[in-house]
């Protein structure tokens, strides 16, 4: 019984170390690396087409943030340098539960539309089968090099589920022959709610002349500031965040390298971070629904149930890398798992009242209705890739890939007592027969992909080149359900019901490229090219409608991109400005379906959605020291047909939480303390236009329109000083203080609608107030 939930941002304000500090501009002219040169001092270099590159030679749209770029502005997760990057866009509920968004591609659903890469390992589900969409790695970015946000479809080079685009975190490779090191530490306070404090540290060590060993480590503690009625908690949405990194590098000659890497994170949640709100201003409840007290203007959350949100990410990759003259050979293995143990308060998901109906009597407290869940996933990837050498005539590259996921679902709703949480019996007898268990449901997956891919520029002259990818995948699925409980046969059916599914597909994607060197400083690039995103089995409820769609098709999106990349001869300014027109066709939608058993949600196709808009990002250098960075995006993506059964959308309908306009202008400056010191200090405006939430029918019925969510404006500030060996920082976010709302949980409005909330309430995920912090480090 799959279940989607739709997420939005939480605000997560912790630290790294102390930036670097910001190159001068030049005063002389450079020339432009050609293909196969070594990049010139200050030259971004990334791994889009996986090969090393410049950012000028990539023939797309690509956001890179730099790992001293994450520190200065306090950047540790996809909350914090979403503001960042243009066209990308989140919903967070809990951190840990993560939807991405990039260009507008979503319409919800448990099956990812961007994917996530962690150096050439692609990490977390491929399918819904185990939530996927949500699920996302939101890796910590301490002693990350480098965030790579590439926009439109990836299918050529990194296949499925880069639908609207990909996420690439470049983790720091040990360094042969250097020993180094360096700790911090630092404190903050949020207004209306509790500090919290953060460590870590990372070591490279040298084992010798050809081996190298990194180690790095961080723990986050991050205040809570929404209070719960029902269980009275203060500040219950804290949480932390702790975790560490190995990676041993071994390098017997230039031409050989073979580097390992494991990682772990964990991230536990207390409570949501969501207040009750009016279902049509998203404004705090005044009084609390249950007791009609007074709030007093807190943030609150009806919760009679302690909730929990518990992720843990484990990755274990080996890439070996042989350079053989003309041609180099890349292998890369990895072994992943993500798990996911929640628990939260269903009593008005599933209606309040039905426990007491059917588990209470003489003696018994009044009840509620919990509901735990575990998602997990083990994913085994191997991907073999031979590839010319850099230059500037012809370069090719061929791979093969191949991944193995298995995935579970497991979930059940269990009675408790409302005054104590305590669990109650929750066995039934009916018709004589006694059954155990109210209702457990078991959703165990496989999925199986095998690719074949390659790419080819043809260099036209000195100035003019081509690229051009093509990819064959092949996927195989099966899926097994097992619903078990007194719930199935108060429904009409038996139990236990078992249900399994199975469906197999062959995509085919492409891309094409060319780019243009105006002159030295100026490059037009243009992109066509093709994405997908899996289909899949569905496994049937008992009851199901005739119509409950028993398979869904792979979604597939075409792109037409063009931009430019400039920059004046001594680097005083630069902008990067694409336009594009995505064309997303089969569009995979979550359809509510009424079974025996209840409302539930099926994956299903839709017609087509468009989106179009365009970004910019400017960069202006006018004195040494000084940088200002202005992001802006236009976005507008909207369904071309209603959805499957209406789902709450007619045509036209703009596509969940992709913000018309989005913008962001960061400034910070820098400069000499003494011979022995430098200070900076900087801020960030944001500004965040209105959104739309998810389809829902039911408000659409109710209120005639869609929830729609206010946009908001947002202001940072930040300062510095570094002096030897150490160095401090302090920063000031979301200065204003403003109560921006990131996204909305489910609206409910009928007692049979599924709902996380009482009454017509909503749940409604805000930003993080004012927060106020410091940290302190040291290198050695």
């Amino acid at each position: 019984m799959k279940q989607a939930v739709w997420f939005a941002c939480s605000s997560i304000a912790l630290v790294a170390a102390m930036p670097a500090w910001a190159e001068e501009a030049t005063t002389q002219p450079e020339p432009q690396a050609s293909a196969g040169a070594p990049p010139r001092e200050g030259e971004i270099v990334v791994t889009a087409q996986k090969r090393e590159q410049t950012l000028s030679e990539i023939p797309q749209s690509i956001s890179v943030i730099g790992g001293d770029e994450l520190e200065r502005q306090q950047a540790t997760s996809f909350v914090d340098y979403a503001a960042l990057v243009p066209g990308l866009s989140l919903q967070q509920l809990n951190p840990g539960q993560t939807r991405i968004i990039l260009r507008g591609i979503n319409t919800g659903g448990a099956s990812p539309t961007a994917a996530v890469y962690i150096d050439e390992t692609p990490f977390g589900p491929s399918t819904g089968q185990s939530n996927g969409a949500v699920l996302a790695g939101d890796l910590d970015t301490f002693d990350v090099e480098r965030v790579e946000v590439l926009r439109g479809p990836q299918g050529t080079l990194y296949g499925a589920n880069s639908l609207g685009g990909l996420l690439k975190f470049v983790t720091v490779a040990p360094k042969l022959g250097a020993f180094e090191g360096r700790a911090q530490a630092g404190a903050e306070i949020t207004k209306g709610g509790d500090a919290g404090w953060n460590a870590n540290g990372v070591l490279n060590v040298p084992l010798g002349d050809m081996l190298a060993l990194r180690v790095s480590g961080y723990y986050r503690q991050v205040g809570g500031f929404i209070d719960t009625v029902g269980i009275a908690r203060e500040d219950a949405n804290d949480y932390k965040s702790y975790g560490g990194r190995a990676s041993l590098l071994f390098q017997p000659t230039d031409n050989l390298s073979v580097r390992l890497t494991a990682l772990a994170q964990n991230i536990r949640a207390n409570s949501r971070s969501t207040f009750d709100a009016d279902p049509v201003t998203l404004k705090p409840l005044p009084i609390v629904p249950a007791t009609g007290a007074a709030t007093g203007g807190r943030l609150t959350r009806t919760e009679y149930y302690p909730e929990q949100n518990d992720v843990d990410y484990r990755l274990y990759n080996g890439t070996a890398s042989w350079d053989l003259g003309p041609v180099s050979l890349t292998s890369v293995t990895s072994y992943s798992e993500l798990t996911q143990r929640e628990v939260y308060d269903a009593t008005y998901e599933v209606g309040a009242g039905l426990a007491d109906a059917l588990f209470g009597g003489p003696g018994v407290p009044p009840l509620g209705i919990t509901f735990p869940a575990l998602a997990g996933q083990e994913k085994f990837t191997q991907e073999v890739r031979l590839q010319s050498r850099s230059n500037d005539k012809f370069e090719w590259l061929v791979g093969g890939y191949y991944t193995h996921e298995k995935g579970r679902l497991a979930q059940q709703y269990r009675p408790f007592a409302l005054t104590t949480g305590a669990a109650v019996d929750q066995s039934l007898t009916l018709g004589g027969v006694t059954y155990p268990t109210f209702l457990t449901a078991d959703l165990d997956s496989v999925y199986k992909e095998y690719a074949g891919f390659g790419s080819v520029t043809l260099y036209l002259g000195d100035r003019f080149d081509i690229t051009a990818g093509a990819r064959y995948s092949h996927n195989e699925q099966r899926t097994r359900q097992a619903l078990a409980g007194s719930l199935l046969v108060l429904s009409g059916g038996t139990t236990p019901d078992v249900v399994s599914g199975t469906s197999d597909e062959n995509v085919f994607t492409w891309s094409v490229a060319p780019r243009f060197e105006l002159s030295d400083a100026v490059t037009l690039y243009a992109r066509v090219a093709k994405g997908y995103r899996p289909g899949g089995p569905n496994v049937v409820p008992p009851g199901a409608p005739a119509d409950y769609p028993r398979q869904y098709r792979a979604d597939t999106l075409i792109s037409y991109e063009a931009g430019v990349r400039a920059e004046t001869p001594n680097r005083t300014f630069s902008i990067d400005a694409s336009v594009y027109y995505l064309d997303w066709r089969d569009i995979q939608v979550l359809v509510t379906y009424n079974t025996s058993i209840g409302p539930v949600s099926a994956d299903g196709n839709g017609d087509t959605a468009t989106s179009k808009g365009a970004e910019v990002t400017a960069t202006l250098r006018p004195t040494r020291g000084l940088d200002v960075v202005l992001n802006v995006a236009y976005n507008d993506a909207h369904l071309d047909e209603a959805l499957p059964n209406g789902a709450g959308s007619v045509a036209g309908d703009r596509l969940p939480y992709a913000p018309e306009w989005s913008a962001n202008l960061s400034a910070d400056y820098e400069w000499d303390v003494g011979s022995s010191a430098k200070a900076y200090v900087g801020g960030n405006i944001r500004l965040i236009s209105d959104q739309f939430d998810t389809f829902d029918a039911n408000y659409r019925t109710l209120y005639g329109r869609r929830l729609g969510v206010d946009g908001y404006a947002t202001a940072d500030l930040r300062a510095g000083i570094q002096f030897d060996r150490f160095n401090l920082s302090l920063y000031a976010k979301n200065v204003t203080n403003t109560l921006g709302i990131a996204s909305v949980g489910s609206f409910g409005g009928r007692p049979s609608t599924a709902q996380t909330a009482p009454g017509t309430a909503v749940l409604a995920a805000p930003i993080r107030p004012r927060t106020l912090g410091f940290t302190l480090g040291a290198s050695f």
